[in-house]
């Protein structure tokens, strides 16, 4: 351009340059045979539990327990703290199902 500083503000008499990106096809490999299970009608069916069964443990875990982040480094560890969250979220789980179970 003969005047570069054209092009920095909206009435600019710049130049406009537009590329035309095709639709790449899923790589071979793990991520395109997920999805290709997933895409199908018993996959999606099997996928849409996912919220109900694995999310929210997950977020109570991180929400009502306040794990945001591991206190200990190490994968052992790391493993142990999180088997100590699990057995929290397990007793919890026991107790609301012991009130049911009363009423």
């Amino acid at each position: 351009m003969k005047n570069p500083a054209s092009a920095s503000h909206r009435m600019g008499s710049g130049r406009q340059v537009s590329f035309i990106i095709e639709k790449r096809q899923p790589s071979p490999g793990y991520t395109g045979w997920m999805q290709e299970r997933i895409n199908t009608d018993e996959g999606k069916q099997i996928y849409s539990h996912r919220m109900s069964v694995i999310e929210p443990v997950f977020a109570n875990i991180c929400v009502n327990k306040k794990l945001n982040q591991f206190s200990l480094r190490g994968k052992e560890k790391v493993q142990s703290q999180w088997q100590m969250y699990c057995i929290v979220h397990n007793i919890g789980k026991l107790m609301r199902y012991g009130e049911l179970a009363t009423h």
